[in-house]
């Protein structure tokens, strides 16, 4: 049976979204969740999710309503949990409080809460609905909502070109293809991911740090991302800079080199991940699946053309971000991706584009590779 919501219905949970949003780069591996108590009209209680092992959204809210909380109406933007985690069911705590209605944007798909946190709340007497806003809710946690569906975190590739689709000069010389508004939004990007993902060969070109430079953001983080280099030839240099920075870092490659360099580069804390080869090269899906399995929600990489389109070719990719600066390089600079075996028209792979804006003297282009 279809739930009609009213206009104000709307308006709080639309409130409790932008809640939501404040723990953007603070609750990995958790989902980023807002909540809003409203009675008789008024809001007397609101909270968000701020950080992994910290109290949830629905807490905050009761904590801020006190009292006011009973007969209340509790608009979350995911369903409250009913397991025992770091913290209680808040499917409880919500009753306890004696909260009258609730109306969730979205069933968590974690198989620990998924419907068990409604059915607490019907079992006590509650008006439980869902599906307010679900689409927005959806946009903001998709890496959780993937990974709790199938296994795999929510993949983001990075890109900047120039107008002529270069990425480099023929000598490698890529510093500064954007400008600096585009540059600040990529650390939007590292923010919010739970790992970074780059190949050995732009370890070696460019050394990157790969980190998020907090004070560009002008607010906090939870942590530094998980540092991941594909490398199946396990090239990268023990004074590589990403080695050094704070945080974790992986290097993920494929079995049989040599116990010795492999221990040198353990040594500092640098963890080396032997997995699947495929023809000889680090197998992508598995990568993912592991880190997955670590919790990761969302993976950005940023990677040369190489690692770029095997991600691509895979299927493993689900947004392509491509900052396009206004710059022509010619057509002896190097291209935007490697894409071996496309050769007719009935190959290429198609984009659907879903967000345009300026970044400063730049074009940000997002786009979703259709279905193949």
């Amino acid at each position: 049976m279809s739930v009609s919501f009213t206009a104000d219905d709307h308006r709080h949970m639309a409130r409790a979204l932008r809640l939501a949003e404040r723990g953007l780069y603070t609750t990995d591996p958790n989902p980023r969740v807002g909540c809003v108590l409203v009675k008789d009209g008024a809001v007397v209680g609101e909270g968000w999710h701020e950080r992994a092992g910290e109290p949830h959204a629905e807490v905050h809210a009761l904590r801020a309503a006190g009292e006011a909380a009973r007969s209340a109406t509790a608009y979350v933007t995911l369903e409250p949990c009913a397991h025992h985690g770091r913290t209680g069911p808040c499917a409880e705590a919500l009753v306890a409080a004696g909260v009258a209605r609730v109306v969730c944007a979205l069933v968590d798909p974690n198989p620990q809460v998924s419907g068990k946190g409604l059915d607490i709340l019907r079992s006590a007497g509650l008006e439980a609905e869902a599906g307010l806003m679900q689409a927005q809710a959806e946009a903001l946690n998709p890496g959780f909502l993937k990974r709790m569906r199938s296994g795999l975190p929510f993949l983001r590739i990075k890109l900047a070109m120039s107008l002529d689709g270069r990425t480099a000069m023929a000598s490698g010389e890529s510093k500064w293809i954007t400008g600096p508004a585009a540059r600040r939004d990529v650390q939007r990007l590292r923010a919010r991911s739970s790992a970074i993902v780059t190949g050995s060969g732009t370890v070696l070109a460019d050394d990157p740090a790969l980190t998020v430079r907090a004070e560009e953001l002008g607010c906090a983080i939870g942590r530094q991302p998980l540092r991941v280099v594909v490398d199946s030839g396990l090239k990268t240099p023990l004074t590589a800079k990403l080695l050094a920075e704070p945080g974790l870092s992986l290097i993920a490659t494929v079995a049989g080199h040599e116990a010795r360099h492999i221990d040198a580069l353990s040594r500092d804390g640098t963890e080396v991940l032997s997995l699947p080869g495929n023809a000889g090269r680090v197998d992508l899906a598995a990568l993912l699946a592991e880190l997955a399995r670590r919790g990761a929600n969302e993976v950005l990489v940023e990677a040369g053309a190489g690692l770029a389109g095997a991600f691509l070719q895979a299927g493993l990719v689900d947004e392509l971000v491509v900052y396009l600066a206004p710059k022509l390089m010619g057509d002896g600079a190097r291209g935007l991706m490697q894409l071996p075996g496309l050769a007719r028209m009935a190959d290429a792979i198609a984009l659907d584009l879903l967000d345009i804006r300026q970044v400063g003297t730049d074009i940000r282009l997002c786009y979703k590779p259709e279905p193949r």
